[in-house]
Formats: C-alpha cells, sequence, structure tokens
C-alpha cells in the first residue's frame, strides 16, 4: 500500500515535500553523497595542508638556530672589540695569517664553535696589488667571527 496520491509516481520524500512543505527537505536523498564528497574533498586536501606545516615547522628551527648563531658571533664580535688594541695585535702576529684561527676561538669540539680571525690589513694599497692583506698599515686590524661549518660571519675593521 503506498503513501503517494494516486497518479504519482516518485519517492517518499517528493511525498514529504508536497505534503507537509518542509524546507530542509529540499535536498532529500543528497546527504550521504554530500558526506562522502565533503570527506574525499578533505582526504584530498590534508595531505599537502600536512606536508605545507611540516615545512613550517622545519623552517622554523632552521631560522631558531641561525639566530642562535647571529647572537653567538655578535657577542663575541663586542667582547674582541672590548679587548686592547696591543692584545689584538700580538695575537694576529701569533696566528701569521689571516686564515688561521686565532686563540680567541672557542675549544675544538664545541657544538657551534665560533672561530675568530685577526690580521693587519693593508687599507690604503699603497702597495698596489689591490690584497687586503699585504703591505698592512700599522694600526689597522682586520677581524672575522664565524661558526664552524657554516657560511655566517661577522666582519669588522679595528684601529688603534
Amino acid at each position: 500500500m503506498s503513501r503517494l496520491p494516486k497518479g504519482k509516481k516518485g519517492t517518499f520524500c517528493f511525498f514529504l515535500k508536497k505534503k507537509q512543505n518542509v524546507p530542509f527537505l529540499s535536498q532529500c536523498g543528497w546527504s550521504y553523497v554530500e558526506v562522502l564528497v565533503a570527506t574525499v574533498l578533505l582526504a584530498l586536501a590534508l595531505a599537502p595542508a600536512l606536508e605545507a606545516m611540516q615545512t613550517a615547522l622545519l623552517g622554523a628551527a632552521i631560522h631558531e638556530e641561525h639566530a642562535i648563531h647571529q647572537q653567538r658571533m655578535s657577542a663575541r664580535m663586542e667582547q674582541l672589540l672590548t679587548q686592547p688594541f696591543s692584545d689584538l695585535d700580538a695575537a694576529a702576529a701569533a696566528a701569521g695569517s689571516e686564515a688561521v684561527p686565532t686563540s680567541y676561538s672557542d675549544s675544538a669540539g664545541t657544538k657551534g664553535r665560533r672561530l675568530v680571525f685577526l690580521s693587519r690589513y693593508d687599507g690604503d694599497n699603497e702597495d698596489g696589488d689591490d690584497k687586503p692583506f699585504t703591505g698592512t698599515d700599522a694600526g689597522l686590524l682586520w677581524i672575522k667571527v664565524e661558526v664552524e661549518n657554516t657560511v655566517i660571519s661577522l666582519e669588522t675593521l679595528f684601529n688603534e
């Protein structure tokens, strides 16, 4: 026995819409399909979203490490600039070359080791060879602080 009026073919939803005029039944029968489509869309969008979050977290960790290195290098540079010129000049002479770390460097094996390079500097290029570490000027030092095994460094000139 059908509840639909005679001559009307359709679903039970059609009958309810006609008889009760219920607005929420305007999409009767589609809710399950909509849930399935929404689930598929979420599954497809979730993987790239999680991948983007992983990249962002990795970038934050790298930035934090870089900021710590930068602060430690700046602190070491400030410490060096408070030293008497004669002490720095003696350390530069003891190193013998601009490529040799001085005694102001952190000890070997230290994590994030700061290397300090000191050398006399050719500021006026009077010898004409365009090399900053030959024909050096009295009273002018080149100071470089870098973190070992990175490209992060600070350089400055220091005069007497």
